[in-house]
Order: structure tokens, then sequence, then C-alpha cells
């Protein structure tokens, strides 16, 4: 089966008149998008860029971001999404690690761009959108150059051809970069399909940046895989998420849970706008069971999902029927995925029991970039390591319990901060909570909790720890609490408790 790229030559061919992708004021039919993909395949093979070699976007949600995905498939090269809240030396790394030679950067980022030049492979700096940078190639102007006509690639693309190299927000050590083939987006895009029942006639709002996974694949390329609508918003604003899902007629919305939160918090939430979406669903982090049931009061259903860079991203999701009774649940894989749990010592464990999630199937990556060792770490016979602690129940639904990593042992008892930041979260009071352990000299550990009012709330640590401990196990109740502004997010919406376990040691 050939590449990805195929997706749109095949859209112009069968509906090339129907609306693909909104960016503000531009509105693109497939036509017109495949044709400027075709222009900027031209344009990057005049620059010398064959199968094999990445280019690196820096750039906030944009039509061009769309464009050099699309590219990059037909000619078999590899796209580098660059987190643009990085600092600079994580962007050299990035892109010294890939070997990148080619930069496609929005004129926001020309000083961060600027400071690349000379610690890192890049050769080729493109400009995109229209505002000019001085001395860099301008985007437009390099496709207005080019016929309108399909490339004729150097080598073939199928669905083995290495599409994206998606560097994990690195909690430990260096971020490794997940190969991720063009097969990887097909099988996701099917499985999500599947999962949401995504048609032709869906109009998808992308508010993930697309230099996430979750961008990507919640739901940019299986939206234009099925010949739908996407409509781009340029970087989160609740204000203007509410006025483009009432200006566009869009059907279908993916969010983290920091974003939900803040629409349901924001003065102007509009719960009529969002209760004509078809399909609303979170995923990226734990989804509180109290928001989920604060939507259904606004008469929203707020579906749980869940997956990973590795797997393009889609693992498993609960369905709509079941979201309000099965809330906390992440649902059931998704149709083209299996799922297992295991111990420490790889045996398979029994409903109920709680241990390593596993996952199996076609949209997984490939490897982790020149990192052997870790990939073999990573994999046993074809199975992925998640990290992620998980049980299931009778009915077959998944609950993810925490990360590996983040649950910690106090007296000798496993704590799940995810358990407890559940019930934090029913202080009508809290905008935001997390759950970090620290040492302690009794217990070898103890919960600690970070906590966000919302505007003009008060709420005193006794009230905190006095709540916990009339609904939990007295081990699971945090030993203090910290009162903050925010807590720090990567670009998943994840809160990041390294940091809040190093600034609340």
């Amino acid at each position: 089966m050939p590449g990805i790229g195929f997706w749109l030559t095949r859209r112009e061919l069968l509906n090339g008149n129907k609306e693909a992708v909104v960016d503000a004021g531009r509105r693109l039919t497939y036509r017109q998008l495949n044709r400027r993909v075709n222009q900027l395949s031209r344009s990057l093979q005049g620059m010398g860029l064959t199968y094999g070699d990445r280019c690196a976007v820096l750039a906030y949600n944009c039509l061009e971001f769309v464009e050099v995905l699309f590219a990059a498939a037909k000619l078999g090269l590899i796209v580098v999404p660059l987190n643009w809240r990085l600092a600079a030396a994580e962007l050299a790394f990035i892109l010294s690690d890939s070997g990148t030679e080619t930069l496609f950067f929005d004129p926001d980022f020309a000083g961060p761009a600027e400071a690349l030049k000379g610690q890192t492979p890049l050769k080729r700096f493109i400009s995109l959108g229209q505002k000019p940078v001085p001395g860099i190639a301008s985007y437009e102007k390099a496709l207005a150059a080019e016929r309108e006509d399909e490339p004729q690639p150097d080598r073939g693309t199928d669905m083995n051809t290495p599409h994206i190299i998606m560097y994990t927000a690195g909690t430990t050590g260096r971020p490794k970069g997940a190969v991720l083939g063009q097969g990887a987006s097909f099988w996701n895009a099917v499985n999500m399909s599947l999962c949401i029942d995504l048609t032709s006639r869906d109009r998808t709002l992308t508010v993930l940046p697309l230099f996430h996974v979750g961008g990507i694949g919640l739901y940019t390329l299986p939206t234009l895989y099925q010949g739908g609508t996407v409509i781009i918003q340029r970087a989160f604003d609740a204000k203007v998420t509410f006025r483009l899902l009432a200006e566009e007629g869009v059907d279908v919305l993916f969010g983290v849970p920091a974003i939900f939160l803040f629409l349901i918090q924001d003065p102007g939430f509009q719960s009529g706008v969002m209760g004509r979406l078809r399909s609303v669903m979170s995923g990226g982090a734990p989804l509180p069971v109290s928001l989920i049931h604060q939507y259904h009061e606004a008469g929203i259903i707020l579906q749980q999902g869940f997956g990973m860079s590795e797997a393009a991203p889609g693992i498993a999701a609960l369905d709509r029927e079941r979201a309000l009774a099965k809330a906390g649940s992440i649902g059931r894989p998704l149709f083209h995925m299996e799922v297992g749990i295991v111990d420490d010592e790889n045996r398979s464990l029994t409903i109920g029991q709680t241990g390593e999630l596993l996952i199996r199937g076609p949209n997984l990556m490939q490897e982790y970039w020149k990192r052997p060792e870790a990939t073999a770490e990573a994999f046993t016979e074809g199975w992925l390591h998640t990290g992620d602690l998980a049980r299931m129940d009778e009915d077959g639904d998944l609950y993810i319990v925490e990360r590996k990593k983040d649950m910690y042992i106090s007296g000798g008892e496993n704590v799940y901060p995810a358990e407890v930041e559940n019930v934090i979260f029913e202080l009508p009071q809290i905008a935001e909570a997390a759950i970090i352990g620290v040492k302690d000299q009794t217990w070898g550990e103890v919960g600690r909790a970070v906590v966000v009012l919302k505007p003009d709330q008060k709420l005193t640590e006794a009230e905190v720890l006095g709540y916990l401990k009339a609904r939990l196990a007295r081990y699971k109740v945090p030993k203090s609490v910290v009162f903050t502004n925010q807590l720090p997010r990567n670009a998943a919406g994840k809160v990041l408790k390294n940091t809040l376990r190093g600034k609340y040691p």
C-alpha cells in the first residue's frame, strides 16, 4: 500500500471541491490543498532533499504545518515537530540528535531560529506566513515558483516509510525520538475513525499543538483521511475556541484535561455551543471524575481517551454511552489494538490486579531514533511497555492507576496520586491540584498536595486535609498542602511532577 501522501491525491480526484482546511481567513479545498502540497514537494526536491532527510517545524498551529506533513509523506522525508515552549538548548539537542538540516519556522520565532544557527546541523531556513524575514527564504514564494502536478519522488513510499520523529517529554534524562512510520498514522486514523464514527461530514477543531502527537493524530490526520474538514486554532484561548465552535459548526473536539478545565472555568463558558458537538474527548493526562460530572451537568458528554506518542497516539477510549457510568475508566482498547497487564516479571495478571500496561498494534512506533538499547528495553516480543500501571475490570474496561514513576510507597503501602487527585478535585474551590511523594523519616515517603485555588476562593491546609481524611485511607492522605498560582505543565497538558518534586521536596 502506498504511503499516506496519496490521501490528498485521491481526495482531489474524489471530492476536490470539498473544504479541507480552515486557517483563520484561509479556506482550502482538497484540490487546492493537494496542489499546494505538490508545489511544496517540488520545492523541497529543488533544495536537494531526498528520501529519509529530516525537516523540522517550529510554528504555531497553521495550514503550512499540515502541508509540510503531507509533502514529507509524498517524498519520504521525516518531519521533526518542535515544541516552541522549549529553550534554545533543548531545541538544539533535538535538531542535532535527529540530524535535521531544514527548518520551517513561524516569523514569531525568528529569534530562536537565528539562535540555532551554527550550533545545529541546520542548513536551510524557510519562513512561513506572509511576514517576510530578511535574508530568509519565503515559504509562499517557494511554492509560487513550482508546478502543481504530482512530484516524482526519488524513491517510492509505503506504510513502513518513517514519517515523524516525535520527541518525548524527557522527564528523565534527554528526550527520545519516537519514530512513527506512515502506517502508524494510517492505522491511528482507522482506529480513531471507528472509535468516534468519524466521517467526511465531520468538522474537527484542532486546538492541541501540532508539534504534539495529539495535535496531529487527534484528529487532524484522521479527519483528512476521511475527507472531512479541519479547522485550525493557532493556539489555545478559551474565547477563541468558543467562537470557532460556533462559527465553524464544529462536530468533533479533542483536548487535554487542562483545556476542559479552562473552558468550564471561563466566565464566558458556552454550554450550548459545546452541547452541539457530536464528540468531545479528553486525553493526554488523567481526567478528574468531578470534571466529567460538571460537564454532564452542563449537558455535555465528556469522554476519556488514552494514548501516547509511541502509539501515534490512540490506544483506548470510553464510549459515549458509558462515559458517566464508567467515569474514571479509559474504556476499552481501540479496534486494531491489543493490551495486556503484567507484573514486574512480565507475567500476565488477572481481572482487578494492578500491573504495567502493555500494548501491541500496527500504529506503534518503529523505534527510538538512534537508541537501540532504549528500543530493546521498550519492547518485549512485540509488546510495548507503556510505563503506566493499570487494571481491568470484569467488563473489560481499563483504568490507569498511575504512572509507574509517580507512584510512591508510604509505610509499605502503594499510593497512587491519581486516586487522591480525583478526591481532592471534588472540592469546589480547587482549580488544579497534583499529589507528589516526598521523603519522610518515619514512613519513607508521604504525600504532598500542590493546589491552585479558583479566583477569589479561600481554603486552608486543614480544610483540605480534613476533607481527604474523611474519604481516604489514612496512608493515602497527604501530610501537607502547598498553595501556588499555577502548576507546571508540558505541551500535552501533563503536570510536570518532577518539577514539583524539585520545587517542593
